[in-house]
């Protein structure tokens, strides 16, 4: 590749990261120093993933969600214009597209279960050791839009995640000559970096989880497993906590 070719890419993966989860890792990081900078344990403190945009508007507060939900995904449209232009197939180049549904809900379905199960002992274990936030999954109204709205920042948070972090990044570190163990780790840190806001134990336990991730891609080729294992997680995070939270005594509310 030539040195301005090389630049070019370079650059625009840069852009596409500080638009993105890039960015949420910085902030994420910040967040983080401030935890612990905080008098007391990081378990006494709490990490809220879907909170209400308006309290006490219900409609209004639907917009907001509909609205960050929707912006959210503005990298990875721009993910799918990059790779159309580079005349690659559009996002079917990291295999996100419906040509084998069986293959990624069946193997993202498997995988959901083995790496959701073994994420929440961790998460409980880490947060009990001191290690982690105490992680709210949600603290939504109880109006009728609230599980479908869960259910939408989860799919949202998989596709974007797993396009971006898994698919788009790894193919630009291939063609910037990374070699495969370089783009693992780079892929693997930067998801555990954008979770340091829930603490060392959500690095670790989503850094463990990118690698994975990026093993799995690099076999199938395809980033539609991911997203869908990614979805379901998330989907029986927030739902789940929903419905539980209060009414079970291994699951902490704060």
């Amino acid at each position: 590749m030539q040195d301005q070719s090389r630049r070019l890419l370079s650059s625009e993966t840069l852009l596409v990261l500080a638009l993105s989860l890039g960015a949420s890792a910085v902030s994420a990081l910040i967040s983080f120093i401030g935890s612990v900078t905080r008098p007391g344990g990081l378990r006494e403190q709490s990490a809220n993933l879907n909170s209400s945009a308006a309290p006490g508007r219900p409609w209004l507060d639907l917009a907001w969600q509909l609205f960050g939900i929707t912006t959210a995904l503005v990298p990875v449209a721009l993910v799918a214009y990059l790779l159309v232009r580079e005349r690659a197939g559009g996002l079917s180049a990291v295999g996100f597209d419906h040509r084998r549904p069986a293959f990624d809900l069946g193997w993202g379905a498997a995988l959901a279960a083995v790496v959701g199960g073994t994420g929440l002992a961790f998460y409980l274990g880490a947060r009990a050791a001191g290690f982690n936030l105490t992680v709210v999954p949600e603290s939504l109204p109880d109006v009728w839009w609230k599980i479908p709205v869960l259910i939408l920042s989860a799919v949202q948070n998989s596709v974007v995640e797993e396009v971006i972090v898994v698919g788009y990044l790894l193919r630009r570190l291939d063609q910037l000559g990374w070699t495969p163990a370089a783009g693992l780790a780079a892929s693997s840190l930067l998801r555990g970096t954008y979770h340091l806001y829930q603490g060392i134990g959500g690095f670790i336990g989503n850094a463990v989880m990118g690698v994975v991730f990026v093993l799995l891609y690099r076999r199938w080729g395809r980033v539609g497993p991911l997203v869908a294992a990614h979805a379901f997680i998330d989907i029986v995070a927030f739902v789940g906590y929903a419905l539980l939270a209060g009414k079970v005594g291994w699951l902490p509310t704060e």
